[in-house]
């Protein structure tokens, strides 16, 4: 089957566009169709191939409009007229071809309607028919991209101006983006805190009753949120000891490795089971098992572990009880894990510690930023996963009830979804991943953030529907990305090492079709605390050091407080 009509047409454009034309460069009006600067060469699925006519291209370069004068560039858009709708491609590769022309490769990226002015509405995902080799190949028009990024029914937030355009918004779509999870990746210094900043203000703004938590390593993003959200560190975090499950238990309590851990591990199974049977919070809770959230007490354990080693006739058997005991005496006296290990936490305080962390109910405050700078590196990744568990196990229990979806934010991703499978922290690993996979069910939405994404567990990243991708200066962060961007995106993956500060691609279900965007300036208030010192000029300051120092060391001291 055959489009006659469009090689008809042609055919008669290239017969009525002559040499002076280009050499006077005359362009038509943008609300007229424009004049073809090419041809379809060969259809294959995603894509396919076109010749470019460079004098063509060279006539556009100065027009007005930025989309025409960008006309042929990689990264750029063309269109071809496929019964009666526009189909909209992007320039992904360009070679020089024979007699004046380029060769380009392109993918499709989806359709709309075509009116009788030759205008573009009603702009769609997809392809449903596919154009002949021989079919003409037209600039995209700014017109033509306001129909493709014009407001849908879907709520959305903008976060910057489209390039190569000085007006047309760059926006997101909220459910895609957050339903089926997003990553912003970029080297550090391309200024990924503030842009991740600006789109939680922006979505925070648009939902100031919604339910987000992220976690912070750095302590960075608390001068961003204080004016909205809520800030938790180790001072007033207060993280309960019994929430942890079993194997969270297991990563802060054993120190040992092979076959005595797994002894270790069955000693910790019946205490801690019968620490949890004790309490009265147990008598109501039906079947309770070593994961059960019940709070017990550590003296309660502590006088178990005692008990059962006591029953042992050979000394030499006591060694795991001793070693479990002597760990648990020093998380109690180290000042360090009273955020956690305190006595103060014995009481059931689950309702309100829940109620606290994921903003129920919001009022006016939707996001939680947990910092975790303070907390020892030792047990950084249960802290983690405890509170990931409990974004989870939450959105699990709660199914029933009217549903309240949450969002998890964790900046430094690879420090919890490592690539390297035998890494300690595995707890955190299993339940990240885990949201990855099934937090979409049961409306829980995971946001990545990450400078290494080639660090990032396999699987974990492809599981993103949305990628916001900032300048990468590693190859082999490239390659990750582009193994986890979709087809359509490919034309874009070029242009990811070269990218300026605060100017990203995004691409896949948050929005209409793969963009570059450069992101919108961010109030000074509204910043995360991560700028750069300025060397040249801290460095010609003096005065005051040995009370700089003396503070220093007190704060050192007493680990913050």
């Amino acid at each position: 089957m055959t489009d006659q009509p469009n090689l008809k047409q042609f055919l008669t454009e290239l017969s009525t566009y002559t040499d002076e034309d280009a050499t006077a460069g005359h362009v038509p009006a943008p609300q007229q169709p424009q004049a073809a600067i090419g041809q379809v060469l060969e259809i294959a699925g995603s894509g396919s191939r076109i010749r470019l006519d460079v004098e063509r291209l060279t006539a556009l370069q100065g027009n007005d409009d930025p989309s025409l004068a960008m006309s042929g560039q990689v990264g750029s858009q063309v269109k071809m007229e496929v019964f009666g709708s526009w189909l909209i491609a992007n320039v992904r590769t360009m070679k020089q071809g024979e007699n004046g022309t380029v060769m380009a490769a392109i993918d499709f990226l989806g359709e709309g309607s075509r009116d009788s002015s030759g205008r573009m509405t009603h702009f769609r995902r997809g392809v449903t028919r596919y154009p002949i080799p021989g079919c003409a190949v037209h600039p995209v028009t700014t017109e033509d991209l306001r129909s493709v990024f014009a407001a849908s029914d879907s709520a959305f937030v903008e976060i910057g101006t489209v390039y190569p355009t000085d007006d047309i918004r760059g926006a997101l779509y909220i459910d895609p983006m957050l339903s089926k999870h997003f990553a912003v990746l970029g080297s550090t210094g391309t200024g990924k805190s503030t842009s991740v900043a600006l789109i939680l203000h922006r979505i925070s703004q648009y939902s100031p009753e919604g339910h987000i938590v992220m976690i912070d390593p750095h302590g960075e993003y608390s001068a961003a949120f204080k004016g909205c959200g809520e800030l938790f560190n180790v001072d007033n975090l207060q993280l309960p000891y019994w929430l942890l499950n079993f194997e969270e238990h297991c990563e802060v309590l054993l120190t040992t490795d092979g076959a005595e851990r797994q002894r270790d591990a069955d000693i910790l199974a019946k205490c801690l089971l019968a620490a949890r049977m004790k309490t009265k919070a147990a008598e109501g809770a039906g079947k309770v098992t070593v994961d059960s959230p019940i709070p017990y007490l550590l003296t309660d354990l502590n006088q178990i572990l005692v008990g059962e080693m006591g029953k042992l006739d050979r000394a030499g058997d006591t060694t795991p009880y001793q070693r479990l005991k002597n760990k648990l005496d020093e998380l109690r006296a180290d000042p360090r894990y009273s955020f956690m290990f305190s006595g103060m936490l014995v009481s059931d305080s689950m309702g309100s510690f829940l109620a606290k962390l994921f903003r129920l109910p919001a009022n006016g405050r939707p996001i939680s930023i947990v910092d975790v700078s303070g907390v020892p590196s030792d047990i950084t990744s249960v802290v983690v996963s405890v509170l990931a568990r409990m974004v989870f196990d939450y959105a699990i229990w709660s199914r029933t009830e009217a549903q309240r979806p949450l969002l998890l934010v964790c900046e430094e991703a690879h420090r919890y979804v490592p690539k390297d499978e035998n890494a300690k922290g595995q707890a955190v690993r299993k339940i990240l991943e885990r949201i990855a996979k099934e937090g979409r069910k049961y409306g829980v939405s995971l946001g990545l953030i990450t400078q290494r994404p080639s660090d990032l567990a396999e699987g974990v990243l492809s599981q993103c529907g949305t990628i916001i991708s900032m300048r990468l200066n590693n190859d082999r962060d490239q390659a990750c990305v582009r193994a986890a961007m979709p087809e359509g995106a490919r034309g874009f993956l070029d242009a990811i090492p070269a990218l300026r500060n605060r100017e990203c691609i995004v691409c896949g279900e948050g929005v209409a079709i793969p963009i570059r965007v450069r992101f919108d300036d961010l109030e000074p208030e509204k910043r995360p605390a991560s700028s750069d010192p300025s060397f040249a000029a801290l460095w010609r300051e003096t005065g005051g050091e040995a009370e700089i120092i003396g503070r220093t060391i007190k704060r050192w001291r007493g680990h913050g407080r």
